[in-house]
């Protein structure tokens, strides 16, 4: 069974990526990862607070929302609690290259275009096949236009593609007012792949204690149809790779993906609950299933559901809308609860 994929220019032995998570906080993980049967692997993030905490135009940004008060400040842990410094991040990338045969996916993570971005150059030079770049920012500003979020991301982009000869993916969220437009925009501007979507972590409030809670849920199936959505919906019309994130969990949500059109699915929550070894057992589900089906290759299904390719191409758009809400009939044990 052949289950190998490219992406961003990569020949992968199957679809499956670990994404940016602890697991990659130190060379064993990655190891444990390869083992596993992992594809590549992106390494965790290195942040742009880490590398220029004290910039004036960082402080620009992150001032968005804070109304100014100090305290607001508190909510960014200091630096030795969370990751590792710039310089460890480098060794980091280097010593899993030289650990493994497998691709190592650099990652940097940004809201501004200051000299941060240098580090793109870096990571390259410390080994990595490839740079994952994800601008993780919430517009919090109500001056702030969707035009002028739209071109903060291109300028990043661009900037930092012009850093590298590596290939650069860009991890999107799913917020943009007009998502296919702004995924042409992205290639243009350098992306060669674009990871659907990022998972922006959301506070929780605690009504006795009357403070905002912060608190990590990992994500659940379900959450892999928005990604798979779009994904089906680009796929055949923007010139980079596609790449599912978030609600991957199991050999299905994997052939889904691939049908969708994407090149792989990258994995976190799934590998945080079970651990590595999750990976194989997926895996193996994989071959049998495509087995069982007749299939000989992920390549023979990719895009095999995209929009472009489906029987009803409007159950991606409005028309389907309609069609589940005119779908739902009422429970008879609820009601006569």
């Amino acid at each position: 069974m052949d289950l190998s994929t490219t992406y961003l220019g990569m020949n992968l032995k199957n679809p499956i990526v670990p994404s940016s998570s602890p697991l990659s906080y130190d060379v064993d993980g990655v190891r444990r990862l390869e083992d596993a049967g992992a594809a590549a692997v992106v390494m965790h993030s290195l942040f742009e607070e880490q590398i220029t905490l004290e910039s004036e135009q960082l402080d620009h940004f992150l001032s968005y929302g804070t109304n100014s008060f100090a305290e607001a400040l508190s909510y960014f842990p200091e630096q030795e609690s969370y990751n590792v410094g710039p310089e460890k991040y480098l060794n980091l990338v280097r010593e899993a290259k030289e650990a493994v045969d497998i691709p190592i996916i650099g990652s940097l993570n940004g809201v501004s275009t200051g000299g941060w971005i240098e580090y793109a150059k870096k990571i390259q030079d410390a080994g990595a096949d490839a740079l994952e770049l994800n601008i993780y920012y919430i517009p919090t500003n109500p001056i702030v236009t969707g035009g002028e979020v739209e071109q903060m991301y291109l300028d990043i982009v661009r900037d930092v593609a012009a850093e590298v000869t590596i290939p650069v993916a860009v991890k999107l969220n799913p917020f943009f007012s007009a998502t296919a437009n702004m995924a042409v925009r992205l290639c243009g501007a350098g992306a060669k792949g674009l990871v659907m979507f990022n998972r922006f972590y959301q506070p929780d409030l605690d009504i006795e204690e009357l403070e905002v809670v912060s608190s990590l849920k990992l994500s659940e199936s379900t959450e892999m149809r928005l990604p798979l959505r779009w994904v089906a919906i680009l796929y055949g019309h923007v010139p980079a790779d596609l790449a599912i994130t978030t609600g991957v969990h199991s050999h299905v949500d994997v052939l889904k993906g691939m049908m969708a059109g994407a090149s792989v699915t990258m994995m976190a929550s799934r590998l945080l609950k079970k651990g590595p070894q999750a990976i194989t057992k997926v895996l193996q589900k994989m071959e049998d299933w495509m087995e069982e089906h007749e299939y000989e290759s992920v390549a023979q299904m990719r895009g095999s559901m995209s929009q472009a390719k489906v029987a009803e191409p409007a159950a991606f758009e409005r028309a389907n809308y309609m069609k589940v809400l005119q779908s739902w009939t009422p429970d008879p044990s609820a009601t006569r609860a």
